[in-house]
């Protein structure tokens, strides 16, 4: 059962990636509680059932753009066209990203600026354009999500990795200069999310399962909803005094 946050309702909330695995719980979960809830994703067809199957969950219609993050100038245009519809936002959930795998010898300076387009270079810039309605309102949180993987030296990923650490730093040096405007910025980094993409890719090394559950303290694998979960309470006035964090939640791996 999902906590109810009373100060969530009505708050407008944007959600990059929310069409599926962790950003389309986030978008639901925030749609829970009757927040008016906005996403942007590149998936045109994902992007319509989620916003069907939330509103016969919940009784809210999540609102989206199609675009391509890597891409900062149609993402920026995106981004007005939903504060066209719903107004400036008053939460900032930057979710997207990808765990290609790759090796060291295979990376050339084009697939190393795709893969920081897409894992960070869309937070930074989602960030400066909704942190300026939100230093007029002196309100506001932005959280972004990492990963645990770089804490745990993952091979066949390094692009990612470097990506995913960055985020930290920028959570911490962000939350800095925001706070004077009562902003608040908090990373999570998750362990491993049992996605649909995530079980496809785990069937088939089916003994990975078993062997990442034994390093964790919880033998328990983490689920979407865990993510979206902890997203409402940073977003809350429940969690008001914390910024510049990163939490690692990942049943105890780290």
């Amino acid at each position: 059962m999902t906590t109810t946050y009373s100060d969530l309702k009505d708050k407008t909330v944007l959600v990059s990636g929310g069409a599926g695995g962790i950003g389309a719980a986030i978008v639901k979960h925030f749609c829970q509680q009757s927040a008016v809830v906005a996403f942007l994703d590149v998936n045109h067809q994902a992007s319509q059932q989620l916003a069907q199957t939330v509103y016969e969950e919940t009784g809210v219609t999540p609102i989206f753009q199609i675009c391509d993050l890597r891409d900062s100038q149609k993402t920026r245009m995106a981004v007005n066209k939903l504060i066209e519809q719903c107004g400036e936002f008053n939460v900032l959930v930057n979710n997207a990203g990808h765990d290609e795998a790759h090796s060291l010898g295979s990376v050339t300076p084009e697939y190393w600026d795709d893969r920081v387009a897409v894992n960070l270079k869309h937070q930074y810039f989602l960030t400066q354009q909704v942190a300026t309605s939100m230093q007029a309102k002196q309100q506001g949180a932005i959280i972004n999500l990492g990963s645990i993987s770089w804490m745990m030296g993952a091979e066949g990923v390094s692009v990612y990795t470097t990506m995913k650490s960055a985020v930290m730093g920028m959570t911490k040096s962000l939350a800095r200069e925001l706070g004077h405007d009562n902003i608040r910025v908090n990373s999570i980094a998750p362990g491993w999310v049992l996605t649909e993409r995530q079980l496809e890719k785990a069937s088939q090394y089916p003994q990975k399962l078993k062997s990442y559950l034994d390093r964790q303290c919880l033998k328990t694998h983490l689920q979407p909803k865990d993510i979206a979960k902890l997203c409402l309470w940073l977003a809350s006035d429940e969690s008001c005094r914390l910024t510049g964090q990163t939490i690692n939640y990942d049943g105890g791996v780290i």
